[in-house]
């Protein structure tokens, strides 16, 4: 049992979700690191969730802060109850193991927050592989955002903690902890795996995900003009070739990345044409939703993406 760290799990499902999955995960995971699951699901979930759920797992409601994102809400929650100065946030759908949670608890030694690699436990959905191409170039550019965190308490708290009105709340936590002061570690070799989404639930993330990139100016601009791009090469078949072989030959440098081969199939490069040109389009869908009040998020809408490091540091 890791005795200095907990588990933050931030959950809100409306429609059941694979709970005999989460049940058998959450089994295991208390054998190793005491778990905290904050439960923002409709009552009559809820119940079924505190009937089900192993013993050893506490499971409580999200207090009521206000925010606009309720995964914040139930992160900040978690964080408020837990006594643990090391903490790791995780997403419903992340899988640890024994030897990948004590290695991101480890980091946490020399660190304030740790970001390790997500993969799909299973490549074999279509999908999956297709999202695998985003990671991969994510690799290639810098550093992929995955679904956990490992972050120490005190820092969190010292920085007043994060926004909770922004739809990039990873993003944003990681910057508020460096504009804490606070030093992050990418470790991108330590692989942890997620469960592959429903193919509805993975289109339904293409403008949202791309609607995360208003907190990173740059790579906004970038992929706003790759639509220009593709259009004027269209009667250009030997160009296009020539942009769908470079996405390829890029999600390949970060398949080979901090020893991704060890978890990214081989084929997965191969997908990158694809992402490029689903990009190309969801972006400027994503700059349609900014310009008409922000993306849908649970009712309301999120006008932010993320608040920039500049920022973030006159504030705090």
């Amino acid at each position: 049992m890791l005795a200095e760290a907990g588990y933050i799990l931030p959950l809100k499902w409306n429609d059941g979700g694979d709970l005999a999955s989460l049940c058998r995960y959450l089994k295991e995971l208390s054998q190793w690191i005491s778990v905290l699951v904050v439960d923002g699901s409709p009552a009559p979930q809820f119940s079924l969730h505190a009937k089900v759920f192993p013993a050893a797992v506490r499971h409580c409601r999200p207090h009521p802060l206000g925010l606009a994102n309720g995964k914040v809400e139930g992160v900040l929650t978690g964080v408020q109850l837990s006594a643990f100065e090391y903490l790791v946030i995780a997403d419903d759908d992340v899988r640890y193991t024994r030897e990948s949670l004590e290695r991101v608890v480890a980091l946490l030694e020399n660190a304030d927050a740790v970001r390790p690699q997500n993969y799909f436990a299973d490549a074999k959905p279509w999908h999956a592989r297709w999202d695998t191409a985003r990671t991969l170039i994510n690799r290639a550019l810098g550093s992929d955002y995955p679904g956990t965190l490992a972050i120490r308490k005190s820092t969190l708290h010292a920085a007043g903690g994060y926004s909770g009105d922004v739809l990039f709340e990873n993003l944003e936590l990681l910057r508020t902890i460096r504009a804490a002061g606070g030093r992050e570690i990418r470790a991108d070799d330590l692989f942890v795996a997620r469960i592959c989404c429903s193919t509805r639930h993975f289109w339904g993330q293409r403008v949202r995900q791309a609607y995360d990139d208003f907190a990173q100016p740059g790579r906004l601009a970038a992929e706003a003009a790759l639509l220009p791009l593709l259009l004027m090469l269209r009667k250009e078949p030997a160009r296009l070739a020539m942009v769908a072989a470079i996405s390829v030959m890029t999600a390949e440098v970060g398949r080979r990345r901090a020893g991704g081969v060890r978890v990214f199939k081989a084929d997965a490069a191969l997908w990158a044409p694809l992402w490029v040109a689903e990009r190309a389009v969801s972006i400027w869908l994503a700059v349609g939703w900014r310009l008409t009040g922000g993306v849908p998020y649970a009712g309301k809408r999120l006008l932010i993406a993320g608040h920039s490091q500049r920022r973030l540091r006159k504030i705090i």
